[in-house]
C-alpha cells in the first residue's frame, strides 16, 4: 500500500519540478525580451537624436558657402609635403572635372587649408624675401635645390610644379581655377612671434604685416586651420587629408 502510494506521487513530483523549470525559463525569456526591447528603443532614440543634429552656424565661416560649386572638396595640410600633394591633387580634381565631366571651374569648390608647418606658404614673395630665414627655421624647411632658406614662396615659384599636363602647378595657377586658400591665423601668430624673436620686431605688427601679404587674392586668414576643417565639413565639403 505504501509502495503504491509512493509510485502514485512520483509523477506528480516530477510534474511540479518541470513546471518550476518551465516558469523559470519563461521568466528568463521575458526578461531577455524586455531588455532587447529597451535596447531597441534606446538605439532608435540615439539615431533620432543624431538625425536631428544641426551644427551651429557662425558668420566667420559664411565664406565657405560663398565659394561657387556643385561639388565641394577641402584639403587639410600641416606641412610642406602635404601641401605639395594637395596642390597636385587639387589641380587634378579641377582638371578631371573639366575634361571628363564637362564641368566649369565654377562648378567645383576647392579649399586648401594651410596650418601648423604649412601656414608659412600662405604668404607672398615679399614676406619670404624679408622673413624667409626666420620662417624656414620656424617650420624646419629648406629649399630642396639650394638647401637654404627660400627667398620666395616655394609653392608659387615658376619652376615649381609636378609635371602636370597643364604646366607647373602653383598656388597662383590654382587661384585662377578658383581654388581658395585658408591660412591659419593661430599659426601665423606663432610665426610672427618667431620672426619677432629673431629680428627684434613686435609680434602684433609682424602678424598684421603677414596677414596683409597673403600669397594671392584667393587666400584668407581664418581663426584656426583646424576649425576651418571642421566648419567646412559641417557645410558639405568632403575632406581630403594631404600628408
Amino acid at each position: 500500500m505504501g509502495h503504491d502510494k509512493l509510485r502514485r506521487m512520483e509523477p506528480e513530483s516530477v510534474s511540479s519540478s518541470q513546471r518550476r523549470s518551465f516558469l523559470s525559463r519563461l521568466n528568463t525569456g521575458v526578461a531577455a525580451l524586455a531588455a532587447f526591447a529597451v535596447g531597441r528603443v534606446a538605439n532608435a532614440q540615439t539615431k533620432a537624436a543624431a538625425a536631428k543634429f544641426e551644427p551651429m552656424r557662425h558668420e566667420k565661416d559664411d565664406w565657405l558657402d560663398e565659394v561657387p560649386g556643385k561639388h565641394r572638396l577641402l584639403f587639410d595640410t600641416t606641412g610642406a609635403d602635404g601641401l605639395s600633394k594637395a596642390v597636385l591633387f587639387a589641380n587634378n580634381f579641377k582638371r578631371v572635372n573639366r575634361t571628363d565631366y564637362g564641368l566649369k571651374d565654377s562648378d567645383t569648390a576647392v579649399v586648401i587649408v594651410v596650418r601648423h608647418r604649412s601656414a608659412a606658404f600662405g604668404y607672398n614673395d615679399a614676406m619670404w624675401a624679408k622673413y624667409g630665414e626666420a620662417m624656414a627655421k620656424r617650420i624646419s624647411y629648406e629649399d630642396p635645390k639650394t638647401h637654404e632658406a627660400p627667398k620666395t614662396n616655394p609653392f608659387n615659384a615658376s619652376g615649381s610644379g609636378d609635371g602636370s599636363p597643364d604646366g607647373p602647378t602653383t598656388l597662383d595657377s590654382l587661384a585662377k581655377q578658383g581654388v581658395q586658400l585658408a591660412v591659419c591665423a593661430s599659426a601665423t601668430r606663432a610665426i610672427a612671434g618667431a620672426i619677432g624673436k629673431a629680428t627684434g620686431g613686435e609680434t602684433d605688427a609682424i602678424f598684421a604685416e603677414l596677414g596683409a601679404n597673403l600669397v594671392n587674392k584667393n587666400a584668407r586668414l581664418v581663426p584656426a586651420g583646424i576649425v576651418a576643417v571642421n566648419r567646412a565639413q559641417e557645410r558639405g565639403y568632403s575632406l581630403a587629408v594631404a600628408v
